[in-house]
Parts: C-alpha cells; structure tokens; sequence
C-alpha cells in the first residue's frame, strides 16, 4: 500500500510533545492575525457590544411581555371560572328575596310547626347552596351609609343622633360574589 501524501495534523500533534504542541497554536493564531488599525477594531468592538446590549434589552423586555401575559390570563381564566354562573345567580336573587318574606311572614303566622319547619329547611337548603358558589349577603343594616355598596332610596328623620347617616331600613339586601358586588343593597338612611 502506498503511504498518504498528505500528513493527518491529528497524527502529528499525538506524537509532538504538549509544550511544542501549545507553541505552534500560538504562532498559527499570531500569524493570522488581520494587520487592522487598532482604533478600527476598538470601533467594531463597541458597535458589536452595543448590538449585544440592544439585543439583551430587547429579550428582557420580550420575556417580561410574555411573563405578564401569562399572570394575566391566567387570572382572567380565574375570574372567569369564579363568575361563571354570575346571571343565574343574579337571577335567582328575586326567588331569594321571595323566600326572605315568606319566611317573615311564616314565623309571623301560627301555621302548622311541622309545615313551618320543612319550609325552613327548604329555604336553607337554598341559601347555603347559593354560598357554596360564593354568594354572600351584604349586611347593612345599622352601619355607616356606603356608597360602593349601598344604594339609598330615601332618607328619614330619626330620634337618636347615633343613627344620623346609617342605615334604619334595609329594602332589599345586597349581595356580593366572591367578593364582587353583584347587587346594591337598596337601603333607607337616617337624617
């Protein structure tokens, strides 16, 4: 078989000792060196770093863009799910204030205990299913007048100077769902 011409430099570096090896790296590096104007370079340098630094910024900024998309969907989709039954409930507002009155007028009533008593069990029931999905009852009634979430339909004079600008009447209650007001309590305020 005929030797190759050409020499492997992979050859040659196994059989070179490590320090001739390192020697020979160094000139080939100095050797290729481009024979520019130093200043030049310097100029290149900082173009190149300040393209770098533009590019840096521009990925921090992308990124938080993108961080900031995520927490903000990611809430919406919270939101969405805690007020997706929001018009039903509200709907089933007026039943609840229906069964409110009837149960006033029941306890008022000398009807039958028993009829009474599963009646009352019924309008619990309700009640506490509507709070399991995050209804709560707004409680007004002789606390300071709050325009977020009271809404007066009229003012009377009172005899005590401690329910001046609270509630005395609570007309309908007002309602909260998962801690947004879905409905003003309609309120009568002292004067």
């Amino acid at each position: 078989m005929q030797e190759n011409e050409f020499n492997n430099p992979i050859d040659e570096m196994k059989n070179t000792p490590h320090q001739e090896v390192e020697e020979t790296i160094e000139e080939n590096e100095i050797e290729n060196l481009p024979e520019d104007n130093p200043v030049e370079e310097n100029a290149a340098f900082k173009k190149l770093n300040e393209e770098l630094e533009g590019q840096k910024d521009k990925y921090i900024r992308l990124f938080a863009e993108f961080d900031n998309y995520k927490r903000r969907t990611s809430k919406e989709a919270v939101e969405l799910r805690q007020t997706a039954g929001k018009e039903i409930i509200i709907s089933l507002l007026d039943v609840l204030d229906d069964m409110d009155r009837a149960e006033k007028q029941l306890q008022e009533s000398d009807s039958d205990k028993t009829l009474k008593e599963g009646i009352m069990l019924v309008f619990d029931k309700f009640r506490k299913t509507l709070q399991s999905k995050g209804l709560k009852a707004i409680n007004t009634f002789h606390t300071e007048f709050d325009v977020e979430k009271d809404e007066a339909v009229s003012e009377i004079e009172v005899p005590e100077k401690k329910l001046k600008g609270k509630v005395v009447a609570e007309l309908q209650k007002g309602y909260l769902l998962n801690d947004k007001l879905i409905r003003f309590a309609k309120v009568v305020v002292g004067k």
